[in-house]
């Protein structure tokens, strides 16, 4: 590695927090209650609930479908060997920042040709994925010249997609009768 001679910027913790944190505030600020009530509403009403992304996309997508199983929901992760067939009784909720992956849109499109309601959670709201969703929950992300550095390609979308999900986690437990307790019991524990 070259040394230039001038030492580089050093980065604090305090700082890293402060921009992350409030990028994502920023980001959630974009959804409604009304978009939230509408996906608790499809989640709940819908046969089984399938969630597809790309990369860290869909980290974030598995671990919501995590938390939909320990709440006694059908939910898996389109691609996975053991997923069922996708049917018109059955929502979709498919993640991406640039709402451009390739893979994400022909899935989209596939879910909708067999009737299936597509939540599509993206950074912009005008992509071709969005334009193949039922619903759009936009996760807009501020742009600013420390985000390379602060938090680089995706970061800030995924933070607020995963604290996004996290937030509907306490409203499917209202509404189902949940409590921690019996999430715990529906958790994996691996002996």
């Amino acid at each position: 590695m070259k040394k230039s001679g001038k030492e580089p910027e050093k980065v604090l913790l305090k700082q890293l927090e402060k921009f992350i944190l409030g990028n994502i505030s920023s980001a959630l600020n974009s959804v409604t209650q009304d978009e939230m009530d509408w996906c608790v509403d499809h989640i709940l009403s819908a046969k089984k609930v399938f969630l597809y992304g790309v990369g860290r996309s869909g980290l974030v997508g598995k671990a919501f479908a995590m938390r939909l199983v320990q709440m006694s929901l059908q939910a898996f992760f389109i691609g996975e060997t053991v997923s069922p067939v996708v049917t018109k009784e059955d929502l979709a909720i498919i993640i991406s920042n640039t709402g451009e992956t390739i893979s994400a849109i022909q899935t989209a499109n596939i879910l909708r040709r067999v009737g299936a309601e597509v939540i599509i959670v993206s950074g912009d709201r005008t992509s071709n994925l969005a334009r193949a969703g039922n619903m759009v929950i936009h996760i807009d992300v501020p742009s600013s010249s420390k985000r390379r550095l602060y938090a680089p390609l995706g970061t800030l979308f995924e933070d607020a997609s995963l604290i996004f999900f996290d937030l509907l986690v306490p409203q499917l437990m209202t509404r189902l009768n949940e409590t921690e307790e019996s999430l715990r019991r529906r958790h994996a524990i691996w002996v």
